[in-house]
């Protein structure tokens, strides 16, 4: 199957005509890879999305025929939280959460060259919530964190969302961002765990909170089982484990359960990430995790800071992934240049070389497939 020709796609060799065509909307960019990243990903059988509000847009990054990377990127406003549920691809942006259906069937290639491509077919609008992580339940619900009005929502077929569960110490489903609820893990289909900058009641009180107010909840018991983090992000559930990113310090870890009743967990590191990690996700044995630079006028004092500096290391931009047997960075993606804040990353399996449509040019009007059916 061919469809039209398409140029807004950025090979790692991409023609000049092709950057020019997003000078105007985008920051400019710079990828560089590990030397068996590319490798990795053919090993693995996947393909990494990636989203930035900073810039605007979906990464998707992927392997192309001559065997080198493919990133391909397209346009959404303020792209954040993403999930990957039975080849749907879904992104929170600034003010949607649209469904992507993958349009191609397994013998198709598109532009002789693109395995994959995510249309987006549905939009729920639910107006600017400054949406974070979003999920699927077993039911096929939408559901997704609303930091504006600190709770976990559904999407509604007539209003802008249905609040579904909110923190106890939450007085009342109001437009103030007051502890900064970002992070959502799923568990069986249902939302299970949620991260939260702080647990204040006021608005815009979590900023004053950013070094050690932040926590982990249990969404089914209501109650906060780990505390004292800086900035955590991410939270997912894997392989048995809590595992999160504690932004503010640059840590990969997980939540050991307390020893005593009634006490707290405790959060337990595997490894340092050299930025402000946000974005996480697993395939197999390893960790996917998303780093930014820090803004520093609204994250300075952090302990990243001071990791950094000890480290004799600069906070960067992209994708490190991590064995989990070991700690340790054994491939990695990096973007150098104007763009510096990643949100989310998921992984997309059995993908080779995938490409997305947004509503920026014309030519996503020209892409027109046909379900199967009989006519006889």
């Amino acid at each position: 199957m061919k469809q039209p020709q398409t140029q807004n796609t950025a090979d790692q060799n991409a023609p000049p005509s092709e950057q020019e065509d997003n000078k105007n909307n985008e920051p400019a960019a710079k990828y560089s890879v590990s030397g068996g990243f590319v490798n990795f990903l053919n090993q693995q059988n996947i393909s990494i999305a990636v989203s930035s509000y900073q810039s605007g847009r979906l990464y998707l990054l992927g392997r192309n025929p001559k065997g080198g990377l493919m990133v391909n990127e397209q346009y959404f406003q303020k792209a954040m939280g993403l999930h990957y549920h039975k080849q749907t691809l879904y992104m929170a942006t600034l003010a949607n959460i649209y469904e992507m259906q993958n349009i191609l069937r397994s013998n198709e290639v598109m532009d002789n060259q693109f395995t994959d491509c995510f249309m987006p077919r549905k939009a729920h609008l639910t107006g600017a919530l400054d949406t974070h992580d979003v999920g699927v339940t077993k039911s096929g619900d939408i559901v997704f964190v609303n930091t504006r009005y600190n709770c976990i929502s559904s999407v509604s077929d007539v209003h802008s969302f249905k609040p579904i569960w909110k923190p106890n110490f939450i007085s009342g489903i109001v437009p103030e961002d007051r502890c900064h609820l970002n992070g959502m893990a799923m568990e069986n289909g249902e939302p299970r765990y949620v991260t939260a900058v702080s647990k204040s009641d006021t608005i815009d009180g979590w900023r004053d909170r950013r070094a050690s107010g932040g926590i982990v909840m249990d969404v089914q018991k209501n109650e906060i089982i780990c505390k004292g983090l800086s900035m955590p992000h991410s939270p997912r559930v894997y392989d048995g484990k809590i595992w999160v990113l504690n932004s503010g310090t640059g840590e990969l870890g997980t939540i050991e359960a307390p020893k005593k009743k009634g006490a707290m967990g405790t959060f337990k590191p595997l490894c340092f990430c050299p930025g402000f990690v946000r974005g996480l996700a697993f395939h197999g044995k390893y960790a996917f995790v998303g780093l930014s630079k820090p803004r520093y006028e609204r994250f300075e004092g952090l302990a990243l800071d001071d990791r950094l500096k000890e480290s004799d290391s600069e906070a960067w931009c992209g994708v490190q992934v991590i064995d989990l047997t070991t700690g340790t960075c054994v491939q990695w993606f990096r973007i150098d240049g104007s763009i510096g804040e990643l949100y989310d990353l998921e992984i997309i399996p059995d993908t080779t070389c995938p490409k997305s449509y947004g509503f920026l040019k014309n030519d996503v009007y020209g892409i027109i497939t046909i379900e199967d059916h009989d006519l006889t």
